[in-house]
């Protein structure tokens, strides 16, 4: 009875055979173009029936190589892999061949689950007199969604529902706003996904102090999203003073992001959870920044960069460079500082 309860909340996959997956993403077949995949799971879990990929590429650190055994070993029906790999697949299987195991993966995934279509407004959004609908038979509005005057919906978006698109924003062809998203003062790209709890285009952290007292700077800028980019759960990116906060194409924001008032992002960075922009940094492009890094008002950050998890970031940094710590400074250099401080600095139970 549990599996049967399982069954009904699990993903569903489309039932697709190998030979239309080979023919589909250009890869090469060897076995029975007729066996069926129903599904895809990991090669060291893979059942019959099941699709999984082996790969030695090491595009990062932190992609690990699994022992050969495990391929060796695989029950999976079908199996991607690199072709000085397929000698070690098991006998009977059926596998498709490339040198990008870990890219066609990916598409697979994408394929084999992709979700259903969805069209139609909900009678119980709340849509105002005014909303275009650049082509509304394609676009899909969920329950309790509201959408205010001036706003500019492109084909084949998808709003869920309780989700809020204000005034005057435009959101691009084929991008999804999940449900509790919260919009103002945006222009969002094509095929960007916009996770749930997120909020776009409020105003930002801007204070003055005058005659003793904090008073607030108004904001009149806005937030431009370029295509495919992806903003996480609960991540807050807010509108600009008197500039916008601009999000580069194809970068991906984790969740509980916090990204101030006229930042600049560069396109294709990675932004891990937890990390905190403060107003005006600028960061080029395919920046990897990891887990709450926190960048202190505006600080430059070039392309190519990657920080470390948990660094505060208080100086520039140039192209190319690699920095970890609090305050952030390159690897090498942090790591003998910490090296110099665990030989010389006893503790307080070492005895003199």
């Amino acid at each position: 009875m549990l599996n049967i309860i399982k069954s009904l909340f699990a993903p569903s996959a489309t039932k697709v055979t190998a030979g239309e997956l080979a023919e589909k993403f250009g890869l090469e077949l060897r076995g029975d173009a007729n066996t069926v995949v129903r599904g895809v799971a990991p090669i060291a879990d893979a059942r019959p029936g099941q699709l999984a990929f082996y790969s030695t590429e090491q595009n990062s650190a932190a992609f690990k190589i699994l022992p050969i055994s495990v391929l060796e070993n695989t029950r999976a029906s079908v199996i991607l892999v690199q072709p000085e790999m397929a000698e070690h697949a098991p006998n009977g299987a059926t596998l498709l061949i490339t040198e990008t195991p870990r890219g066609n993966i990916v598409k697979i995934l994408g394929e084999i689950y992709r979700e259903k279509p969805r069209f139609g407004i909900s009678h119980d959004a709340y849509i105002e007199t005014g909303v275009f609908f650049r082509k509304k038979n394609t676009v899909y509005v969920g329950q309790f969604a509201t959408i205010e005057r001036g706003a500019v919906i492109e084909p084949d978006v998808k709003i869920y529902p309780n989700a809020f698109i204000g005034r005057n924003v435009t959101i691009g062809r084929g991008t999804v706003v999940q449900s509790g998203a919260h919009i103002e003062n945006a222009t969002i790209g094509a095929d960007c996904v916009i996770n749930a709890g997120a909020v776009i285009g409020k105003d930002g952290f801007g204070y003055t102090r005058q005659d003793g007292h904090n008073v607030f700077i108004p904001h009149v800028g806005r937030v431009v999203l370029g295509n495919r980019v992806s903003v996480g759960a609960n991540t807050c990116i807010d509108r600009g003073v008197m500039t916008d906060t601009v999000i580069g194409d194809g970068t991906k924001i984790d969740n509980l992001c916090q990204i101030a008032h006229g930042v600049v992002v560069g396109a294709e960075c990675f932004l891990a959870a937890g990390v905190g922009l403060a107003g005006g940094t600028v960061i080029g492009d395919r920046t990897l920044l990891g887990g709450h890094v926190g960048v202190a008002n505006g600080i430059h950050i070039g392309n190519d960069v990657e920080v470390g998890a948990q660094s505060g970031v208080l100086r520039n940094i140039p192209d190319g460079d690699r920095q970890l710590g609090y305050p952030a400074s390159s690897g090498t250099e942090f790591l003998r500082l910490y090296a110099w401080v665990k030989n010389n600095c006893k503790k307080p139970t070492d005895k003199k």
